[in-house]
This record gives structure tokens, sequence and C-alpha cells, in this order.
């Protein structure tokens, strides 16, 4: 394996203005003296409130302060602004206002840096459009192939008996894994999956851990650990693709060249093929658990769903062809309800670059802006009846006659989800493979808690029933 600098991953500095003396500085707590909210307990803030429960916590300071509001998490205050307008000035950011780089970094520079979403301005449009390449129509193409392949031969093996109990979001994080592997890697994984996996869990758990210092026996501290096993494991495999390329995603990236003609740094790719590793089974692994989990609640939507992929595919077990993909308009409606529901993303956070107004308050450089897709998604306002699962709220007339910004679970803007496409290409494979082969229950009045930070999830996996068919 590749040996890698200490330093980059134990200086913590990187979180922090002092280690990036081009970030816009904080103005202080008092220049947001003017913006009603709350600052907390002492030391700790607001913080744990709002990790424990990201959606009550909104929906309770929008009602007591408005759709602009102010908090102090992580030793410091910052700002919220609800509301699809709130999302559209954040993200579409006609006025290069915002920094992702600056709002994300606190979080994430000692776990995912450099990675895509952490980007800002020209030189993330430069990566974004060399990255692009991975996911034009022939090698989406290719990858719709793999995933029906490798998703067939791991689903087929969930149900030994006619009825099986299972923790659905471990089986789906484990396949969406393999299938990550193959699909971007172009090769299976062997006894490196557990360790493997082991760090991405790690690095994600860690990105919202109050110790922010990578100390022994602390969250912080194994997920830097985990991001030292994935970078020699990545240098690794970039040298053998350049030597070898195949067809999988990774060799695209590691041959991927700038506009200049220049290949991108060895480093770069690592860091880019990281973070998109863990955005392409995380986050899909929780929007698909999601989804699974209402299913099992509305029956006669499930069988819907499994009505049309029987038509589509032509049978129970057999591959959906890429070019079939745009006929499973209910899967698809589905899928939306459940990012609806329960964004993988709940908050995105970003820096102010310039003082600005929203809804008459002023808000000057450098405060942390956050955006809550969550609340957004659960306001009753845009969505009646929010907590009940509809996929009908997403035909054509409906989505036209919504604010464009109301429904945001990939970003928006420039920086949309580069994958978006592959994930719902992921989903309707993985639904047309489960459905023609299981139908899914949940013992009544069964209700799992669910883990709202870093990416929702169940606590306990998510105990369903896979029953066989015939």
């Amino acid at each position: 394996m590749a040996s890698v600098p200490a330093r980059s991953f134990t200086d913590v500095t990187v979180q922090s203005e002092r280690g990036n003396p081009h970030w816009t500085r904080h103005p202080g707590d008092g220049a947001l003296d003017a913006i009603p909210g709350e600052d907390g307990r002492p030391i700790v803030g607001t913080t744990f409130r709002q990790l424990a429960d990201p959606t009550r916590f909104g929906q309770e300071m929008l009602a007591k302060y408005g759709p602009v509001y102010r908090t102090k998490s992580f030793g410091r205050r910052g700002v919220t602004l609800v509301g699809p307008d709130a999302n559209e000035l954040v993200l579409f950011d006609r006025d290069k206002l915002f920094s992702n780089e600056q709002g994300w970094g606190p979080m994430l520079n000692l776990l995912f840096p450099r990675g895509l979403m952490l980007m800002d301005h020209e030189a993330h449009r430069i990566d974004r459009r060399a990255l692009s390449i991975a996911f034009k129509p022939e090698p989406m193409r290719a990858y719709c192939g793999q995933l029906n392949e490798q998703i067939a031969h791991g689903v087929e093996a969930w149900g030994k008996e006619d009825v099986t109990q299972v923790r659905f979001y471990d089986l789906i994080k484990a396949l969406t894994l393999q299938t990550a592997a193959v699909s971007f890697l172009g090769l299976p994984l062997g006894p490196e999956a557990d360790r493997l996996n082991k760090a991405f869990v790690d690095m994600v758990q860690a990105s919202v851990a109050p110790i922010r210092r990578p100390l022994p026996f602390t969250a912080m501290g194994r997920g830097v650990a985990g991001r030292k096993l994935m970078v020699e494991y990545f240098t690794q495999l970039v040298r053998e693709r350049r030597e070898q390329p195949g067809q999988d995603m990774f060799s695209q990236f590691a041959l991927a060249r700038r506009e200049d003609g220049s290949l991108l740094p060895e480093d770069v790719v690592v860091d880019h093929m990281i973070f998109l590793m863990m955005a392409a089974h995380d986050t899909i692994t929780s929007s698909f658990t999601t989804l699974a989990w209402h299913l099992a609640h509305a029956p006669e939507w499930q069988d819907r769903l499994r009505a049309e992929a029987l038509a589509v595919t032509g049978g129970a077990g057999r591959p959906l062809a890429y070019e079939d993909l745009g006929k499973l308009e209910l899967c698809d409606m589905a899928f939306k309800e459940a990012l609806r529901i329960m964004p993988p993303v709940p908050a995105m956070p970003r820096r102010a670059l310039r003082d600005f107004t929203f809804h008459g308050h002023r808000i000057p450089a450098g405060t942390g802006v956050g955006i809550s897709p969550a609340a957004v998604h659960a306001d009753p306002v845009l969505w009646p009846d929010p907590d009940r699962f509809d996929p009908l709220r997403f035909t054509p007339d409906k989505v036209a006659a919504r604010h464009k910004y109301a429904w945001v679970p990939f970003g928006g803007g420039a920086h949309m989800c580069l994958g978006l496409h592959f994930a719902a290409m992921q989903t309707k494979v993985l639904v047309a493979q489960i459905l023609s082969r299981y139908r899914l229950e949940a013992t009544p009045g069964y209700a799992p808690l669910w883990q709202a930070w870093p990416i929702p999830k169940p606590r306990d996996g998510l105990r369903l029933t896979l029953r066989r068919l015939a």
C-alpha cells in the first residue's frame, strides 16, 4: 500500500480558519444578536438538540422564531433559513454568496477533504466537468448491466426459506457496497469488504462527533483511522487503473483530464473516489431502506410497483434494461416520496462570503448559514398530511404546481448531486429484483427508532419479513 504523510490525517486546523487563511472570517457571535433564536445550554449550545431530532428541532424553532433563526452548535452561532425560497437562494446561489467548502469543511475536512460537495465555484466547475464523463449514457448503460447482475445474485440469497426474518438496512448496506465496488472499481470486494464498510461507517459517524480531535477511543479517532485505510487502498488502485484501465467508473476518474489537458492529480482522484463511494452506498442505503419501510406498510403500493416492474421486465428476476428505466414511473414517484419523507441529508451548511439580507434580516459575511430540506419536506402547506406516504404527490401536474425548490434531496444549482441518475437507476433495479421475488412485511405495531444524523438509518437495522413469492 502507498504511504501517506501522517500530517494529512491529524492536522485539526483544516477544520477551521486557522488552517484555511482564505476562509471568510466569522463575524463573532455578537454580530448575530439581532437574529431571533437561542444559544441553548452553556458550552454545548443547541448541538445535541439539533443532532437528536433535526426535524422536530427545526419545526419548533420555525414556529417560535420564523423562517430565519439563530442557533449555536459546535461552539459557534449560525443562522438557519427555512422555506423553498431559502433553498433557492442558497442552492441556486445566483450571486455566488455562499461557500460549500467553508460550510462543510468544519465537519468533513479531516474525513472527506476535496470531495466535490466541498468545492466552490470555478474549482468545482472544472473538477465536476472532468468527473461527469463517468455518468455519460454509455458508462451508465454498463453500470445498469452490472447492477442487474450483482443485485439479482445478492437478493436471491436473502430468502433461503419461504419466510425469512431480516434486518433490512444491514442487507441493503452490504449489497450496495458490493454493487458500488463492481460498478465503480471494476472488481468485487473480497475479504477487505468488512474493513472498508467499517471504515465508511466510522468516517460518516465522525462527521458529527462533538469531539473534533482524532484522539484515541473517540469517534473522530476512528473516523480518521478509517480515512487512512481508504487513502492507502484507493491510492494503490488509481496507480493500477492508470497502468491498466478498465470500463469501470474508477478507471474513468483515473484518466479524467481537466480543461488544460492535464490528468487529475492522483491524490485528487483518490479524494473524489472516497467521497463518491460513501455517497453512492450510504445515501442509497438510507433512502432505499426508507422506501422499503413504507412499502411494507403500504401493500397496495408494493403491489403496484411489483406489477409495474413485472410488466416492464417481462418476468420475475429478469433484468431491467437501461432503455426501460423511464418506464418505471410509479417506482420513480415512490422513490421521490421516500426521499421527501426522509432526505438522506437533513440539513445543508454553507458560509456567507458577503453580507446579505433575507426576509428583512441582515446576515453578515462569515456567518454559517444552513438550510433544512427535512423541515421544508415536512411543511404541511407544501405537503398536506406530510407524514403520509403518497407517491402521487409527484405526478407531473402536482410537481409543476409546486415551488421548484420545495423538494431538494439532491441539492440544487451547480452542486446538484452528480450521481442522482445513478441513484435512481439503482433504486429501480433494486425494486425490480426484490419485489419480483419477495413480499415485504412488517410486524403490526412495529415502529423502529431512527438515527437522524449524519445520514438517517433505523437504529435496529429495520426488522422486516421477506415472504418469498411463488
